[in-house]
């Protein structure tokens, strides 16, 4: 479920997983912590959100 976030952008919800566009690794999402701010365990590659 889309929500409205607080700076006027739409957040995916709870739950989800981030990936890596490089490897293909995937992490489970954390609340609060935007996937592209992670970097991949395995590459150190950039996180994008799965939906």
């Amino acid at each position: 479920m889309l929500g409205r976030k607080r700076m006027g952008g739409f957040g995916l919800g709870l739950g989800g997983n981030c990936s890596c566009p490089s490897c293909g690794t995937k992490t489970a999402h954390q609340r609060g912590m935007p996937c592209v701010q992670q970097k991949c365990p395995k590459c150190g590659s950039q996180m994008t959100r799965e939906g």
